[in-house]
């Protein structure tokens, strides 16, 4: 270690273990460095952090009060407190898959496995102190979002002979500074370079978003599927095929694409998020259930903890319960209740009055308890809605449809759609969905409850016209429901038998027997499945 790099470095340690603690101190005093804050609680480590400079962070992985490392990390980095200046490096006496995945996504300058020796520590504080050292101007441009002096810098850096040892990095960032530029296909060129002399990850990965950025769709996904079978690029990989399909409008595989790498890292909050708007606009009720429990599981104790979380897990399963079997409300009512009482508990001074009336209306329209839930919505304070949050909102627009207010509802989606347009941070994923809801909305009057019912009141009085236009629209909200993929599949089939060929189109067809076929049927349903198909493929 140079001495006088380590005498000149600030160091905060956070670690609540006495014992590590205690042979961190003595490995770093051995090492030159004397400028040493230790901490034991996060709370602690922020406050340091926000009063003071400091040059390194060591901090354990696996703190057990209050936060762990992951979320310290996410928390300076989200608030930009985190400057690229100064050198942060996980320890861990622990090596599991999840921590190994969690390291890969977050990429800290380093990680340290315990037990280490004065030796290991030495080699690799020298790397990480020397490399932010050496890249100090680059850095210092980039934290303050001047992506064009970076350019310069790491340009003038790249022609520095002596610092040969960190070409590698410098490269990556000078990729990065010219997709930060708007300058793609420059950066294009740049990576295909690269990949000519060594094919490195982090040039492919950069290669993919610049054929994205450049429309080059097809070069990027056959790039990209590559990637994600490298342990190294997996999640990476996923996220750009993500990208790719929402940028083709192909939700549902851009869906399956972000399921599987929240499987791989699953305390991701922001992919959960991205699980919860795809799994809307694809109308998958049971996926944006399950993302949005998990959303509440992994933010606890997290920068992203708020009771917005668990109102929106209420919600989610209230959509669920609405859209799924009979049988399964009263466990879907009971589970969103339950996280209503968590939120009580874990916020319980939060303002959650106005948005309670609308989830409790909404319970009691589940319960065909209408004329209450009018009531509760009659009491709802319209001068608040200005500060109400989206989620509230749509919840709002959601209550207002199913009881037949359709104006209301549309004002309500319209005035979500102009914030959105305003609110940079707003996804373009969600105002896909607000403007799908408008489109369904003011075309399916009926609730999602009732839309089943109604059309087998038509079905049952030999209506098929009716029944079939009826069904379509409550498949269009409820493509996973086996149900009502079983009833309209069976109104197709008595207008085919009527009229002696199949009057729907096949794409409507494949997808109602994807959703029977993919779905568990009881015996019943089995014996109409069979008995329909045999009567459609006659027909063909």
């Amino acid at each position: 270690m140079n001495s006088q790099l380590a005498k000149n470095t600030k160091v905060l340690i956070v670690d609540d273990q006495a014992l590590a603690k205690g042979y961190m101190k003595y490995s770093l005093e051995e090492l030159g460095f004397s400028d040493i804050t230790y901490v034991d609680k996060i709370n602690s480590a922020l406050t340091s952090l926000r009063s003071h400079k400091f040059d390194l962070i060591i901090c354990s992985y696996n703190l057990k009060r209050e936060q762990d490392g992951y979320y310290f990390y996410d928390e300076i980095k989200t608030n930009g407190e985190l400057p690229l200046s100064t050198a942060f490096v996980f320890i861990s006496a622990d090596t599991n898959s999840d921590l190994v995945q969690s390291i890969i996504e977050l990429q800290p300058d380093d990680f340290l496995a315990k037990p280490f020796t004065v030796k290991d520590l030495d080699r690799r504080l020298s790397r990480v102190l020397a490399r932010k050292k050496a890249l100090h101007g680059v850095y210092l441009c980039i934290d303050k979002n001047q992506y064009v002096q970076a350019l310069s810098e790491v340009e003038l850096f790249l022609g520095n002979p002596k610092h040969s040892e960190f070409f590698p990095l410098a490269l990556k960032i000078k990729g990065e500074m010219l997709s930060a530029c708007g300058n793609f296909q420059q950066a294009k060129d740049f990576y295909q370079a690269i990949l000519k002399v060594q094919t490195f990850t982090w040039a492919q990965l950069g290669l993919v978003n610049s054929y994205l950025r450049l429309n080059e769709d097809e070069s990027a996904e056959k790039l990209v599927l590559r990637l994600a079978f490298k342990p190294d690029s997996q999640l990476a990989a996923y996220d750009l095929l993500t990208a790719l399909q929402i940028k083709q409008n192909d939700f549902d595989t851009a869906l399956e694409c972000v399921m599987m790498a929240t499987e791989i890292s699953p305390r991701n909050i922001r992919r959960h998020k991205t699980a919860m708007d795809l799994s809307r606009i694809t109308h998958d009720y049971e996926t944006q259930f399950e993302a949005a429990k998990k959303i509440v599981r992994f933010a606890k104790n997290s920068i992203h903890d708020k009771p917005e979380n668990y109102l929106n897990v209420a919600r989610a399963g209230i959509d669920y319960a609405m859209t799924t079997e009979a049988s399964d409300t009263d466990r879907l009512i009971k589970q969103a209740n339950e996280y209503i009482r968590q939120l009580k508990q874990a916020f319980p001074k939060a303002d959650i009055q106005e948005q309670m009336k609308v989830v409790n209306a909404r319970l009691l329209y589940l319960e065909d308890e209408k004329d209450n839930a009018l009531s509760l919505l009659y009491k709802l304070d319209e001068d608040s809605w200005e500060n109400e949050g989206i989620d509230a909102l749509l919840d709002k627009a959601k209550i207002f449809h199913d009881l037949g207010l359709h104006e209301r509802s549309q004002a309500v989606l319209e005035q979500i759609e102009e914030r959105c347009k305003k609110n940079s941070d707003q996804s373009e994923i969600f105002l896909h969905y607000i403007n799908q809801e408008k489109q369904e909305k003011a075309a399916i009057k009926f609730s999602s409850k009732d839309l089943n019912n109604t059309a087998v009141g038509y079905f049952q009085k030999g209506d098929l016209d009716n029944a079939m236009k009826v069904f379509t629209q409550a498949f269009t909200i409820m493509p996973k429901n086996a149900s009502i993929a079983l009833n309209l599949i069976q109104a197709i089939s008595s207008k085919a038998e009527k009229l002696g060929v199949a009057t729907v189109s096949d794409t409507l067809l494949k997808k109602c027997i994807k959703t029977i076929e993919n779905s568990k049927l009881d015996e019943v349903q089995q014996q109409r499945y069979h008995k329909i198909r045999t009567m459609l493929d006659a027909l063909q």
